[in-house]
């Protein structure tokens, strides 16, 4: 591999798998809170809040960390408001202690904060306006969890970003040059990203399995199924998700803007090459292969759709366990094809405690799928949605969720309306 490509590689790797803490799309929406605060340069009076309907059905269920157990829009940006830090970004809620949770709460209630979903059209959209008197500041971000768009104080830009489009962003990415790149990168030069990444959501995960997070999806898939390695890989990842889906203040290393995909793309493989006894050089290739799978198969599906995201981490966790084995192109191709042909079918129906049943579903598609391909059998291109070639099955599967899941996505997001509308 030519050196450019593989600093691109590398330079791809640290741009995604970067902290948060909880789950994005809440914590992007205190983010953005908190630096129309900033702007504004006083405590905001009253908010107006617009954000897409894909961020609407992310943050509906989920608990905003560090805020005494709120969940919902209006309450991630009273966290950001009253007690975040901005230039944290991802990490706005962070450092929040116990004491500001009152503080939180009281802000909430006594100040006016709307929600109405936005009609910009854009998938990924978060706009604050907040006022104090006759002062006013607005925030907007787009495309992805920390792109600021727009930033204006009384009406007046004073700075302005660009869209982002992960086509744009994201280098030339095909399962041939990811074992490629894999194989010939200098393993030290991954201790700072991947490395990171297995012990940051490592401790998240092992948390998770310790207490009794959501529906407990972790304990319970060991409890019921014992700790077989397939299993462990299983509950180990739901086990995380378990826990930031439900308030958990540990950070996660995110992939693909995504916590839950940070952890599956990680976990599993960490927990094959632990059975193995692996050297640490051949783990940290295998996750970097299994983040890369992961983020090939996510942008052609979008930061946020109808389509479980966790179905690209379980895929690239099974196409990682396969290089842990020994497996050339051929075979990791395979078990890549494999996995998507079992779980493409699962939709997002935003952040929530079932996330982590899906995660052990899309790990269960992903190791099954190198299962297979181990054993001699695949599933054959020209059924369904495989073809013959594994990136035209990956462009198939892109297509799938832009295009085919649009109506379902928009479904979802008008039931949610209509439960929040009712609750109200």
């Amino acid at each position: 591999m030519d050196e450019q490509l593989m600093k691109a590689y590398c330079d791809l790797l640290a741009a995604e798998l970067v902290p948060a803490t909880g789950c994005t799309e809440p914590i992007a929406v205190a983010y953005a809170a908190a630096l129309a605060k900033k702007t504004l340069g006083t405590l905001p009076e009253r908010v107006e809040i617009s954000v897409s309907g894909n961020i609407l059905k992310n943050v509906k269920s989920v608990i905003v960390p560090n805020t005494g157990g709120l969940r919902g829009v209006a309450a991630a940006a009273a966290a950001g408001i009253v007690a975040g830090h901005a230039e944290k970004k991802l990490e706005v809620l962070a450092h929040v202690t116990p004491k500001k949770y009152a503080a939180i709460a009281e802000y909430l209630e006594k100040t006016p904060i709307t929600v109405e979903k936005s009609t910009s059209g854009c998938v990924f959209d978060i706009g604050i306006r907040v006022f104090a008197g006759t002062e006013s500041a607005f925030v907007r971000i787009e495309g992805r969890h920390t792109n600021v768009v727009r930033i204006e104080r009384n009406g007046e830009k004073t700075s302005r970003g660009r869209s982002y489009h992960d086509k744009e962003h994201i280098p030339e990415l095909t399962i041939d040059q990811i074992l490629e790149f894999c194989t010939q990168v200098p393993p030290e030069t991954l201790e700072n990203t991947v490395g990171r990444q297995i012990e940051v959501n490592r401790a998240i995960c092992e948390e998770g399995l310790k207490n009794a997070y959501g529906a407990r999806v972790g304990k319970i898939l060991l409890a019921a199924y014992g700790e077989g390695v397939m299993n462990r890989a299983k509950a180990i990842s739901a086990a995380g998700s378990d826990a930031r889906m439900n308030g958990c203040d540990l950070p996660v290393i995110i992939i693909s803007g995504s916590g839950n995909q940070g952890i599956t793309a990680c976990m599993p493989v960490v927990v094959y090459a632990e059975e193995m006894e692996v050297p640490r050089e051949r783990l940290l290739r295998a996750v970097a292969l299994s983040d890369l799978v992961t983020i090939h198969l996510k942008a052609g599906v979008g930061r946020l759709s109808a389509y479980c995201g966790a179905v690209c981490a379980g895929v690239g966790a099974g196409a990682g366990v396969c290089y842990l084995f020994g497996g050339d192109f051929e075979k990791i191709a395979s078990t890549v094809a494999n996995g998507l042909a079992i779980a493409s079918g699962i939709v997002c129906d935003g952040a929530k405690s079932s996330c982590a049943a899906k995660i052990a579903a899309a790990v269960d598609a992903g190791l099954f799928g190198f299962e297979m391909e181990r054993r001699g059998s695949c599933f054959a291109g020209g059924e369904g949605i495989l073809e013959k070639g594994v990136e035209r099955t990956i462009d198939n599967v892109g297509s799938l969720a832009r295009n085919g899941m649009k109506e379902t996505d928009a479904e979802i997001i008008r039931m949610m309306l209509r439960n929040i509308n009712e609750a109200d």
